[in-house]
């Protein structure tokens, strides 16, 4: 029987978390070679992925440049993946989500008449602008797919009010697959700082922010909500991992550097996020791989962006949409600090996002896809 080629393609931390469990999962399918293509769109981030995961990249189009433009990532990944596309000849081209990278990789498979599949398929906010260009980048890869794989039912639902071509699968998200790796109660962490943080004695929040659209006046007035925040409460402290961006950090050094019991240290991997998510009292983020992450582990979530492509956490009652408004996310925090049982509600809420299979489903549909099962996988239900 014929082997099919299954091409993964990447190039940023979080599409690498969320892959890299799906790359080994197609690997250890009798019919499948797994291939994994990266852009290099992140760099030492995207490395220490690969080595947690003890993946090894069979094409890396290292397309990394300082001061990189949205125009340069996908010019660069999309003209570096025509050789790996002549010389590879894949049956399938796996993107995920929403990056530069993944518009270009799905471009790049139109261009040879390769069919696409999509991880993390129908996440919508019907605002093309925010959030800027992911939205954007979903949408045009939903045309151009043939498989879509949604995490969530309502995922679908987007994608079959557009009426997408191709089959949609519901499978979870894969990022769930990707902490029985990462989360360990027996983690020790290699940033020595939050090694001494005191987790059983002290409220940790952990926070994440690096969103284009919150650059500038947003950005400024969430640090203020978080510098309040940690005045009125002694017994919180704050970590704050900061993107390497450098409106983010001039930004994070004017409004929380040397505020008392807020840690604003560098960038940590995906690793030592995790088992801090897992240790924490509750998250404040705008990443949107958090949102799916922390109501895993059963940890609150408020979202420091106007509006969400994951309604489900809402609707379950495990993530909060806070905004970027100061009055709106103290009010917020402050219900999590000092109402135990608004925070209970939102810590034992159903996780809307996965069981941990999401990787055994999508390949059991790319297996159907090509033939070789004869019944559809059953869709995930939380």
């Amino acid at each position: 029987m014929k082997t099919f080629k299954i091409m993964s393609v990447f190039g940023t931390r979080p599409e690498a978390i969320k892959m890299a469990p799906l790359v080994k999962e197609l690997a250890s399918r009798e019919h499948f070679e797994s291939l994994c293509c990266l852009t290099g769109q992140h760099r030492q981030m995207l490395d220490s992925v690969m080595d947690i995961f003890r993946l090894k990249a069979d094409y890396d189009l290292n397309i990394m440049q300082k001061q990189q433009t949205l125009s340069s990532i996908t010019t660069r990944a999309l003209l570096g993946m025509e050789s790996v596309l002549d010389e590879a000849k894949p049956d399938l081209i796996l993107v995920h989500g929403d990056t530069s990278t993944t518009f270009a990789g799905a471009l790049a498979a139109f261009y040879h008449k390769i069919p696409v599949g999509h991880v993390e398929a129908g996440l919508r906010t019907y605002d093309r602008y925010s959030p800027f260009p992911e939205e954007m980048n979903r949408t045009l890869v939903g045309d151009i797919a043939e498989l879509h794989f949604s995490p969530t039912c309502a995922n679908a639902e987007n994608l079959r009010r557009e009426a997408v071509r191709g089959e949609i699968f519901i499978t979870g998200n894969t990022v769930i697959d990707a902490m029985k790796t990462t989360v360990r109660p027996d983690y020790r962490f290699t940033t020595q700082a939050l090694n001494e943080l005191d987790f059983e004695g002290k409220k940790i929040i952990a926070l994440t922010c690096h969103r284009r659209e919150n650059y500038g006046q947003p950005m400024h007035d969430i640090f203020r909500a978080v510098r309040q925040i940690v005045l009125t409460h002694p017994e919180v402290e704050v970590v704050y991992p900061v993107h390497l961006s450098p409106a983010v950090r001039d930004c994070a050094r004017e409004e929380l550097g040397g505020v008392e019991r807020v840690h604003l240290i560098d960038p940590v991997d995906v690793e030592e996020m995790h088992n801090l998510m897992a240790r924490c009292n509750f998250v404040m983020t705008d990443s949107g791989g958090l949102q799916e992450e922390a109501p895993a582990m059963g940890k609150p979530v408020l979202v420091l962006r106007r509006e969400t492509e994951r309604p489900e956490a809402v609707a379950a009652g495990t993530v909060k949409l806070a905004g970027v408004e100061y009055e709106n996310i103290v009010r917020l925090a402050n219900a999590l600090l000092e109402q135990p049982e608004e925070y209970e509600k939102m810590a034992h809420a159903v996780n809307p996002y996965g069981d941990g299979s999401a990787c055994r489903r999508i390949a059991d549909a790319i297996e159907w896809h090509f033939g070789l099962r004869n019944e559809k996988p059953a869709d995930f239900k939380p």
